[in-house]
């Protein structure tokens, strides 16, 4: 299978970022062509196009927007009367670029090469949601990144493309960038709902969902990066084009994202289903003298796969055959020289310090996850250290206010599926990676 570089066809030449640059490969020609027609067959087409959303759950990006009441969103000076007789309430879009998943790095570069397609996406996105405001909450250490994105959206006010009668259609949208505050759980779509309206960031009970009750109480979509900047190439491209690539129920294009032991790690736009081992081809393969020991399929959150999946199509389907999520498409490749029990102690603590507090599994349930880790990782572990491991990311599993408690528990359970006899090995005698683990061992009967 071949690279298909469409959102990243453009990133190397000389101020990819501009709007001159973005106009010269077909910028905004999609809004164009979205703007003559009616907003309800804009959704229909990003519908049949199967596009699905590039943030994690792979929902489909136009059946999202089709939940949004269809009633005409009312103007500042005007009113619309929804089903009840009630005025119908604004219509949001918000585009979530909190990116800060460990080991997910492609909305970010994206942004920061080319933050014109996000805006003509969004511009879109609005325009067929029938939303005057839309944000996109930025991760507010990337500094560079909002102050990009600032720029083009400075440009594309200045251009008539964004404010009032866009284009003499008559359509109106303002567009806030939004820098958030550094919490991993404003990641969650409604914790970053609460963030934007100025709240602490914890996720919400649903029902209702955003696109009835979302932000300021109104009907809102909420979408990943990716998944919007993805909309003007499937309205330039159109559903043949864009089905043409990937699988039937996972069409479309991509971007990969490969770190860690790979020759050459980066971003890889390429078709969904595309194998590891196809990826690693174009990477470079893993580094020199080195073999593939594990791998996260989309992040830290998904549970690990080993040299065993090296060819299982990388779509949603086949991932969550083979008992992983395809997530964030985040690659992280682990060569043999690494620990599995100290890598997925390292993923615990982060999830223990993130976690909102809101609940009490994830909340309890990360932080003895974490001292556990210490105590094997310490050399002071206890015999039943193993089962209970797999007994409190149990009890955090599906039972967790949001996805975070499921974020934490699958690389412990996946890892001890695999590499159960590391584990052991951390209570018999200390890391067997560690030249010094002798020296950290506890002595015969203490900790047990």
């Amino acid at each position: 299978m071949t690279l298909t570089p469409v959102l990243s066809r453009h990133w190397d030449e000389p101020s990819s970022w501009t709007l001159d640059s973005y106009r010269r490969h077909d910028g905004y020609q999609a809004l164009d062509r979205v703007l003559d027609m009616a907003p309800d067959d804009v959704i229909a087409l990003v519908k049949d196009s199967g596009l699905r959303g590039r943030g994690g759950a792979g929902f489909p990006t136009g059946q999202k927007w089709s939940f949004i009441p269809q009633e005409r969103s009312p103007r500042s000076d005007q009113t619309a009367q929804g089903t009840e007789g009630a005025a119908a309430k604004p219509h949001y879009l918000v585009v979530n670029a909190d990116e800060s998943e460990p080991g997910t790095c492609k909305d970010i570069p994206l942004m920061m090469a080319t933050p014109h397609v996000l805006v003509e996406g969004a511009i879109i996105a609005a325009y067929a949601i029938r939303a005057r405001h839309a944000f996109v909450y930025v991760r507010g250490e990337v500094l560079p990144v909002l102050r990009r994105l600032q720029a083009a959206v400075a440009e594309a006010y200045e251009a008539g493309l964004l404010g009032t009668d866009i284009l003499g259609s008559g359509f109106d949208l303002d567009l806030v960038v939004h820098a958030g505050a550094g919490a991993y759980i404003c990641g969650e779509e409604t914790a970053l709902l609460d963030s934007l309206e100025g709240r602490r960031g914890q996720p919400r009970l649903r029902p209702p969902f955003p696109a009835v009750a979302g932000l300021y109480a109104c009907p809102t979509v909420v979408n990943n990066v990716e998944s919007i900047a993805s909309v003007p190439a499937v309205i330039r491209g159109g559903v043949d084009w864009f089905k043409s690539m990937g699988s039937e129920k996972s069409p479309g294009f991509t971007m990969y994202s490969l770190s860690g032991h790979v020759t050459t790690p980066g971003q890889y736009e390429a078709p969904l289903g595309i194998t590891l081992r196809e990826l690693l081809d174009y990477a470079g393969g893993v580094r020199a003298g080195h073999e593939l020991k594990f791998w996260t399929p989309g992040g830290s959150s998904t549970p690990l796969f080993t040299s065993e999946h090296l060819d299982v199509p990388l779509d949603y389907e086949n991932v969550a055959a083979a008992g992983s999520m395809l997530g964030t498409k985040a690659l992280q490749i682990f060569d043999e020289t690494v620990c599995v029990v100290r890598a997925v102690r390292r993923w615990t603590q982060f999830y223990a310090h993130e976690s909102c507090g809101k609940c009490t599994p994830c909340r309890e349930g990360t932080y003895w996850l974490a001292q556990i880790y210490e105590r094997l990782e310490n050399g002071t572990g206890r015999a039943d250290d193993v089962d209970k491991l797999l007994d409190i990311a149990d009890a955090i599993l599906g039972k967790s206010f949001c996805a975070l408690g499921d974020g934490a528990a699958s690389p412990i359970m996946s890892s001890l599926k695999y590499f159960r006899e590391e584990y052991v090995a951390h209570l018999e005698g200390g890391c067997p990676f560690d030249p010094y683990a002798s020296m950290l061992a506890a002595p015969e009967g203490v900790g047990v």
